[in-house]
């Protein structure tokens, strides 16, 4: 699988925003009468939040052509801030949900919210398929290594030795490469980016939403309360820094010396394929079946 991603590898856009961040006004997007939020403080999910509406700004998506769909989990409630068409749905199932509505409305905008236990644990299957069909919409797997929401239990992406309240001696289980996973299954763009850089992490979504077919996006956030306090990682701010010890924008590979080149895991885009579109075909066949009988 590391083959499937190294030969396709291409940097991100680049952290230089398009639009400067006094144009795009985040409150323009949420459904602010449901403020205050119910995150923990320093949560990274709030600024994962923050990069999708500020992509969904920069391409001038319409809030009524923008569908998105969330599941089970701190992640999952993301969704009930953005004013837009928003779908709250059953752990695990997000993408099934989206592969639904993103059949039937092919004019929207469908993008899926959704956490590492939701995506990779009871929803891993989803996401498998959801890569190897290729239909077109953005799959954002925000990854805070932690069961957040629903108690604290050890997640697929949860680092070895980790603290939670299902390995009180630290975890044993290898951990789960999610972008692998999803280049290998044929997703049309896989991208990994971290909540320590927004307007890098914004142009990797952007780039994720344009892309026609499946796109998968692993963004690093933090779990401050349930995981940082656990493992004794400290303050949020801190914990944000410890990204930039073990991840690095692939450009920086190209431009710093080799002593501070990244070789730790890999963020911007990783792989893009231009296989066909699963949507095209099959509606051409429905049409095909229509007109033959």
């Amino acid at each position: 699988m590391d083959d499937a991603i190294d030969t396709a590898l291409e940097p991100c856009a680049g952290a230089a925003a398009t639009t400067a961040p006094s144009d795009f006004d985040i409150r323009d997007y949420l459904r602010t009468e449901l403020l205050p939020h119910f995150m923990c403080p320093g949560c990274g999910h709030g600024i994962a939040l923050r990069a999708l509406l500020w992509a969904v700004h920069e391409l001038g998506i319409a809030k009524d052509r923008l569908a998105v769909v969330t599941g089970i989990g701190c992640s999952g409630r993301t969704g009930a801030y953005i004013d837009a068409n928003t779908f709250h749905t059953t752990h695990g199932r997000p993408l099934a949900f989206a592969t639904g509505l993103a059949l039937a409305r092919p004019d929207l905008e469908v993008v899926v919210i959704t956490g590492d236990g939701d995506c990779l644990a009871i929803g891993g299957n989803h996401l498998i398929h959801a890569c190897r069909r290729n239909l077109d919409m953005t799959c954002l797997m925000l990854n805070n290594e932690i069961y957040g929401m629903t108690g604290g239990q050890v997640s697929p992406t949860t680092g070895a030795d980790r603290l939670t309240t299902t390995t009180p001696s630290g975890n044993t289980e290898p951990v789960f490469d999610a972008c692998a996973l999803a280049a290998a299954a044929g997703a049309g763009l896989v991208g990994r980016g971290m909540t320590l850089q927004t307007p890098a992490l914004k142009n990797l979504i952007r780039d994720a939403i344009a892309h026609r077919g499946f796109s998968f996006v692993e963004v690093i956030s933090d779990c401050t309360e349930i995981f940082g306090r656990k493992n004794d990682l400290g303050s949020s701010p801190e914990m944000i820094l410890r990204q930039k010890s073990a991840m690095r924008p692939e450009f920086y590979g190209n431009v710093v010396d080799q002593p501070f080149r990244p070789n730790a895991m890999k963020t911007g885009i990783l792989a893009r394929t231009d296989r066909p579109e699963y949507g095209d075909a099959y509606r051409a066949a429905t049409a095909a079946a229509g007109a033959s009988r």
